[in-house]
């Protein structure tokens, strides 16, 4: 659109992608938001300072500010996205239901007003009745929002839920609303000009989440037919409508199991997962955005929206799902991302990128889009299976085993799909063994690869990417998986690059395309199907990436196997019982003293990371022997937070 572009940036951020592709960078402080993203004067002062002409909020921090929008018009610049009235009154919780009810729309059962103290809590509570949800008046992103299931968790989540959301939004006012198990999350992009036209852009289902916040989003869904479908889009306008609003805009419904649908909140920013809503509607949301801004017309009427195909997003962030999701931090060392014509790929970071404790943990997005919901799911697992970051943990693999999982396929969804379909970071369901097989035979192909070279000392570089040496002897390998050992004959002419390959009695045809092993990632076709995989040695032996599985695979040769299988295994060492850190972060509070006795569960430490808090509780009873932090220290995974007393404990005890 040759419109130049000034971004503002932390000092934590001084090295992100994002600092490098815009026209001009302006530094605005210190790491902590309070100290830099969320100061409003000083962001004007530096739109003002590079001669901008308009604002606009992204979709964190103060993209929800009604004092910010209004600062930004006050001062003479536009505000791309809505007026400072509509965000004051869609963004707050309470008077959004209000408004929502005046309007015709359906709301979830709810106290009509913010929480004044821990009785007043516990009275509305039981009018309501469990399980309820705890939410902020403010904001959004998930933040500060606790399920309570029983009363003995009430005082315990509402203060944790108004510290939360005080330092992400400086607003600590809460509100009880009904909970609704099995529901789906399903929310309305709205786009609505100066000119009194409003239009919807079909929906999205965002039911994949994890601590309330959205992991997988698509567009269309498969819960709507055309009927529904249209009754909520002209609820979601009507809504618009009431609020005089302008500008794009989101408004969010649940949907029960018997397709009953009920308002919940409106967004009034652009939505991280808009380019499934870009994808499938043929349309660019943000240039949306900026004409609206500039004052011109909806280019498409409601008639003229027409959906195409399927869009499906996947977030990869920085955490750790084996860890219950706990943030991660480090710094990129390694980055390649997917590609193709139906894949597209957002992202923040790069190699040498930092991700650090002070933001979202969210690193990047990965949309695919197919002519129907099947080619999307297939095009999306692609895509994953060949995205490779190193440096820190992410969720990529975890998601992946997400939209690969036969209940997704069948778009079986609600807000409660990972807690049914997984258990601490790990599909419930086993793997298919086919899959095993193709994760074996792309690492006995590497190893087979390794030691040719080895062994030849003939070219310098594997013989799977071009060396003319000719093995057509069977080689024989023997690969242990976990506990299982399958026997691999591996027969091939490298020349051609084509393989016979035999996994336990099941033979494969597998060829190898030119220049498929690249940064880590080795490109299959088996029996006539393209795959992709992530491999790396660890120590060695290969781990092998593959649809959300991941294995670590011992390949030794026969002879190798029979001296093996004889080696004993070292005792374990017995060490002290500890409690370790199971996340970066900062220490917020310290909620035991040394010579306390405590019991399990019991509630020790506070510590805060990527705007979330976390309560982390003891594993055991016992007696604390030495507390080794403090408020106000920063802490890194596995730094030790206490030790308990008596003990030479086995590995069990170390936590």
């Amino acid at each position: 659109m040759e419109i130049g572009t000034v971004v503002v940036y932390s000092e934590a951020d001084s090295r992100l992608p994002y600092v490098e592709e815009a026209d001009e960078a302006a530094f605005i402080g210190p790491a902590s938001p309070a100290k830099s993203y969320l100061l409003k004067e000083r962001i004007v002062e530096a739109a003002l300072q590079y001669s901008c002409e308009a604002v606009h909020p992204g979709y964190g921090f103060l993209s929800e500010n009604a004092e910010f929008a209004r600062l930004v018009q006050d001062t003479g610049l536009a505000f791309i996205g809505p007026s400072a009235d509509a965000i004051a009154l869609l963004g707050d919780k309470i008077a959004s239901k209000a408004l929502a009810e005046r309007a015709g729309l359906p709301v979830v059962p709810a106290y009509p007003k913010p929480l004044e103290s821990p009785e007043h809590l516990f009275a509305v509570a039981k009018q309501i009745n469990f399980p309820i949800l705890l939410k902020p008046a403010s904001g959004g992103g998930g933040r500060g929002m606790r399920i309570v299931s029983a009363e003995e968790e009430l005082l315990p989540a509402f203060t944790a839920c108004q510290e939360e959301t005080r330092k992400a939004f400086r607003d600590d006012r809460i509100f009880i609303e009904r909970y609704i198990p099995g529901a789906r999350h399903i929310e309305f992009q709205i786009a609505a000009d100066h000119h009194g036209k409003i239009v919807h852009l079909g929906e999205r289902e965002c039911s994949i989440q994890r601590r309330y916040q959205k992991l997988i989003e698509e567009s269309p869904s498969t819960a709507l037919d055309p009927a529904l479908r249209e009754k909520m889009g002209q609820l979601a306008c009507k809504l618009a409508h009431e609020a005089e609003y302008t500008n794009l805009g989101t408004v969010e419904f649940i949907l029960d199991p018997a397709k009953n649908f009920y308002f919940l909140e409106m967004n009034t920013r652009l939505q991280v997962e808009h380019p499934v809503t870009e994808m499938v509607t043929g349309l660019d949301l943000v240039e949306l955005q900026l004409r609206i801004a500039a004052g011109e017309t909806l280019p498409v009427s409601q008639e003229e929206v027409d959906l195409k195909g399927w869009a499906i997003e996947a977030r990869i962030c920085a955490e750790d799902p084996l860890r219950g999701f706990f943030p991660t931090t480090g710094l990129v060392t390694r980055y390649a991302v997917p590609r193709g014509k139906n894949i597209r790929v957002d992202d923040g970071v790069g190699a040498g990128s930092a991700v650090t404790i002070h933001y979202d943990s969210l690193v990047s997005k990965v949309i695919a889009h197919g002519h129907d919901r099947g080619e999307a799911i297939r095009e999306l697992v692609r895509a994953l299976n060949g995205y490779h970051i190193e440096g820190l943990t992410t969720n990529v693999d975890f998601v992946n085993a997400i939209v690969d999982h036969p209940a997704f396929a069948a778009g079986d969804l609600s807000t409660d799909f990972i807690n049914e379909h997984f258990s601490e970071g790990r599909s419930k369901r086993p793997p298919e063994q086919e899959k095993i097989d193709y994760m074996i035979m792309a690492a006995v192909l590497v190893y087979h690869s390794r030691q040719n070279l080895v062994r030849d000392s003939l070219v310098p570089m594997s013989p799977l990417i071009g060396t003319t040496v000719d093995h057509r002897k069977p080689q024989r390998y023997v690969v242990k998986v976990g506990e299982d050992v399958l026997p691999v004959s591996l027969e091939g002419d490298s020349a051609a690059r084509h393989w016979r390959i035999i996994v336990d009695e099941r033979l494969y045809q597998v060829a190898t395309p030119e220049f498929e092993f690249y940064r880590r990632r080795l490109k299959l076709s088996i029996d006539g199907t393209s795959h992709m995989f992530r491999l790396k040695y660890q120590e060695n032996h290969i781990q092998a990436f593959f649809c959300g599985i991941t294995r670590l695979l011992e390949i030794y040769t026969p002879k190798e196997w029979h001296l093996a299988k004889f080696m004993l295994r070292r005792p374990r060492e017995k060490t002290d019982a500890f409690l370790k850190c199971p996340m970066p972060g900062l220490v917020i509070e310290v909620r035991v003293s040394e010579g306390e006795h405590v019991r399990r569960g019991q509630e020790l430490f506070r510590i805060e990371s990527m705007k979330m808090q976390t309560s982390i509780a003891s594993p055991r009873d016992g007696e604390i022997e030495a507390v080794l932090v403090s408020p106000g220290q920063a802490v890194e995974s596995d730094d030790v937070l206490l030790r308990f007393k008596n003990g030479s404990c086995g590995d069990n005890d170390i936590y």
